[in-house]
């Protein structure tokens, strides 16, 4: 007999081996119909696995996220059967899950269109459409290559060819199509439903220049149709938030060919830089940080010591004077260490919190360069906070917390917590460690903040936790940090002098909020897709005229505006253009501009203004001390 248990804690016992679609169909003939594979002990297996012994069985359907990664394997299965189909000549090589869906890597004598494309998606619907079985088969290794190599597909052959002799490798068949895969697959193409292929890009094979240039078929597929037509309409809304695009419209900034993975910024994004750099400012000043600059360009001897020459090399901007070999920092940690080691510290100083805005160059490879998101020049919002390992619970739920009111006050309130552990190799006692790891947890507890643990994620020289925000769209996006480092301390020579009146290393903890600034701002900007909140956009209104009669009065408005706030001056922008009120009106709209104000003849006689916030809201003729405040309001509520 064999006894099945399942979720649940139920048992079912069966007269002999039983597959999984078996106990599901004896579970009933719903659960049947929606089984498309199941779980023993961890491991997804196909349907048609025959349990042998007795064993812990759950039923994998659509509903399940191991469900969804099988509608997404077998997807990439029926686009190569598609492509098959209509390309007789094209060899298929692999064809992966990534995250929201899969690709296929195709060898083919041309390059596919995109009426190609439209050909292969509508194949696919069509083989859905018939419902073929997916079945199963083992082969000896060197059987299957040449069974591959028969086929004419030399990539599969070559695939398998590096597989240890010994083994035997399972293929996959679905009507007149055949893949190698480990599986698991739907138990019939009628399962899949719900695809869509997006586009096609170039991909070395194996990933190496020197080979043959392949084409790369990206598609996506969801469990539901609404799931499918929500992940579209997502990624429609990210095109048209794309920080470059907004960037170019906007006119906030460019990058240019002569200086590639750097970012010339243009006075309205400047503006912005300024908003989120002098509020960061401010946060360090009100949380005990003492605001630094270290140099740019550091002594080789320094990267050496800190292990970075060894490991981050390549990563490195160089240069050399004086028959003496420097380099461009790719982060702050030394130069802190540097001036936290000038003169003697005590305990009593501790804990020390140092922040910098500090400029940094990473020599990123060309093709991973994306907009202001990832660069080559970029200045971090960095701290450092040396403590004693008995200080580092308080600092992290102090750090916590301040990470939260800084998002929030630029709109994001959804926040992912995650603890990297321990890895197998690494520094220190175990001892050590579990001090770290627990100051950590209990950090974030004390914040009351629920988390996940990612299990040897940490640096081989301490644990840390990742903060991940999520934006509008639902995407995420890991901006904070802070993490546990007794290394450098201890590879730099850093010491304090402690109540007992030793030389004491200080842990040190790295920490960011935003992280790279200029990474920051393209996620903010896709967020509010450009419509930035009053307090943060480059111009918070614009004052138009309607006729030259009322052009004066206009720039009086503006001049009052700036100056109306104690100690900052409103960004405010004049049109006094021989336009249409109309053709004005709109074209500040499309700025993304909080608020236009209107001057004609009747408001200028009242001393007031017609006042529309954006989202084309028309709140009407107010006097222009009672639109300072409203747009203070907005200002100090960070809406």
């Amino acid at each position: 007999m064999i006894n099945i248990t399942l979720p649940d804690g139920s048992k079912r016992e069966y007269p002999g081996p039983v597959s999984v679609a078996e106990v599901a169909a004896s579970i009933g003939s719903g659960l049947a119909k929606a089984a498309l594979a199941g779980k023993i002990d961890g491991k997804v297996v196909d349907t048609s696995f025959v349990i042998e012994q007795d064993s812990p069985l759950s039923i994998v359907t659509a509903k399940d996220a191991d469900g969804l990664e099988v509608i997404r394997h077998s997807t990439a299965h029926l686009l190569a059967y598609a492509v098959k189909e209509l390309f007789p000549e094209a060899q298929v090589t692999i064809g992966p899950v990534i995250e929201n869906g899969f690709y296929y890597d195709f060898s083919y004598k041309r390059p596919f269109t995109p009426e190609d494309l439209a050909a292969i998606e509508k194949k696919m619907t069509e083989l859905a459409n018939k419902d073929e079985q997916v079945v199963r088969r083992v082969l000896p290794r060197d059987e299957a290559v040449q069974y591959f190599k028969g086929l004419g597909e030399n990539y599969k052959a070559e695939i398998i060819a590096s597989i240890p002799s010994n083994e035997d490798v399972s293929l996959y068949r679905e009507g007149a199509f055949e893949d190698l895969c480990r599986g698991p697959h739907v138990p019939s193409t009628g399962k899949l439903k719900h695809f869509k292929l997006m586009k096609v890009a170039g991909a070395y094979w194996r990933g190496d220049h020197r080979n043959e240039m392949l084409q790369r078929i990206y598609g996506t597929a969801w469990a539901t149709k609404d799931e499918l037509k929500d992940y579209l309409f997502r990624l429609e809304e990210a095109e048209k938030r794309d920080h470059r695009k907004l960037g170019r419209e906007l006119d906030l900034f460019h990058i240019d060919e002569h200086s590639p993975g750097t970012v010339f910024w243009h006075p309205k994004g400047w503006s912005i830089w300024q908003q989120v750099e002098q509020y960061m400012r401010k946060v360090y000043q009100d949380n005990g940080y003492q605001e630094v600059k270290a140099p740019q360009i550091l002594d080789k001897g320094l990267w050496e010591k800190t292990g970075h020459w060894d490991k981050y090399r390549e990563n490195m901007f160089t240069t050399e004077s004086e028959k003496r070999e420097y380099a461009l920092k790719p982060m702050n940690c030394p130069g802190h260490i540097i001036i936290f080691k000038q003169g003697i510290k005590s305990y009593r100083e501790l804990p020390l919190r140092f922040g910098e805005f500090g400029n940094c160059h990473r020599n990123e490879p060309t093709g991973s360069l994306h907009g202001i998101m990832r660069v080559r020049a970029f200045t971090q919002d960095d701290g450092h906070i040396f403590c004693t390992e008995d200080q580092i619970q308080a600092e992290v739920t102090a750090f916590t917390s301040l990470l939260q009111k800084v998002y929030a006050d630029f709109g994001f309130t959804n926040i992912l917590y995650r603890l990297s552990t321990r890895p197998e190799k690494r520094i220190g006692t175990d001892e050590a460690w579990d001090k770290a790891e627990n100051a950590l947890a209990e950090g974030l507890r004390a914040s009351g903040c629920e988390f996940e643990y990612l299990p040897g994620e940490g640096a081989f020289y301490g644990p840390k936790i990742e903060y991940t925000l999520k934006d509008a769209l639902g995407r995420e996006w890991q901006c904070g940090t802070i993490q546990v480092d007794p290394n450098l301390p201890e590879r730099l020579d850093a010491e304090y002098v402690g109540e007992d009146g030793e030389r004491h290393r200080p842990i040190m903890l790295h920490r960011a909020i935003l992280g790279s600034l200029e990474r920051f701002i393209g996620i903010l900007i896709e967020h509010h897709s450009g419509a930035l909140p009053a307090w943060l956009a480059p111009v918070q209104a614009a004052v138009l005229n309607i006729t030259d009669a009322q052009a004066d009065y206009v720039q009086e408005v503006a001049q009052k505006l700036q100056k109306a706030l104690p100690n900052q001056s409103l960004r405010v922008a004049t049109d006094l253009r021989n336009e249409k009120i109309t053709y004005k009106i709109r074209e500040h709209s499309m700025q993304k501009l909080p608020y236009i104000l209107v001057a004609g003849d009747k408001e200028k006689a009242a001393g007031a203004v017609a006042v529309r916030a954006r989202g084309n809201k028309d709140l009407g003729v107010m006097s222009v001390d009672a639109f300072i405040d409203l747009l203070a309001n907005d200002i100090a509520a960070k809406v």
